[in-house]
């Protein structure tokens, strides 16, 4: 999952980009209201750059109040998580009714901020289960494990970025640079042919008919058919 990271405390946004990346997400941060909402009405080939927005609300140059009204006023619907240290009714409401999907106050635990996140990012999908399941493979978001046929795949955090993006959207086929977007932040040095690198791994570990190639185009995990088998 990437993530913006909209947060003008140094120390607080350093240490919740540290743990999230921890915690397998990739992560992007801005210190000011302008920058965020530049960067979460971004996009690439049509598509969001971000999959979740964590916004404060006291940001310089734009509040963050001002900055998730502008995203709903031009229709974007990436999800916000409001991370501040307001933690008057009045203020929650006037964020949620803002068009907030959550609201976390400052002191937090990470554990709860990366719970949250993945109950957002089911809701966004419209999945209700904690768990992704395509055929015989399982995916869990929260614990980033992998099973096949009940027996555990060992994936690197790449890998199963990787693998969490394809099966996200089964029959959807994602770019080269789209894929890139999912894995690499900002910081991050993307080598020419990593995804390919990726994309060999996986189809090592849990077969060669999971991922196709498009050619010219990028790489779907194809919709499964009625038996359960990929179309």
């Amino acid at each position: 999952m990437r993530v913006l990271l909209v947060e003008d405390d140094a120390m607080i946004g350093d240490s919740v980009r540290q743990a999230l990346r921890q915690e397998g997400f990739t992560v992007d941060w801005v210190r000011d209201g302008e920058a965020g909402l530049a960067a979460a009405t971004s996009s690439q080939d049509g598509e969001a750059c971000y999959d979740l927005v964590l916004l404060d609300l006291g940001l310089p140059r734009r509040s963050g109040l001002d900055v998730l009204h502008a995203l709903r006023t031009r229709g974007v619907p990436t999800p916000v998580l409001i991370l501040t240290a307001r933690d008057a009714v009045a203020d929650r409401v006037a964020g949620l009714n803002a068009g907030a999907d959550d609201y976390l106050v400052k002191p937090f635990d990470l554990q709860e901020l990366a719970a949250r996140m993945h109950a957002l990012a089911r809701r966004a999908a419209g999945r209700a289960e904690p768990l992704v399941t395509y055929g015989e493979i399982v995916l869990n978001p929260s614990t980033r494990e992998v099973t096949q046929r009940g027996e555990p795949v060992r994936l690197s955090a790449r890998e199963f970025a990787l693998l969490s993006a394809l099966m996200s959207r089964p029959g959807k086929v994602w770019s080269v640079p789209q894929l890139q977007e999912r894995l690499y932040g900002w910081d991050d040095e993307v080598g020419s042919n990593t995804v390919e690198v990726y994309i060999h791994a996986l189809r090592k570990k849990l077969g060669a008919a999971l991922i196709r190639n498009i050619r010219g185009v990028g790489y779907v995990v194809p919709r499964l058919d009625g038996e359960g088998e990929p179309g």
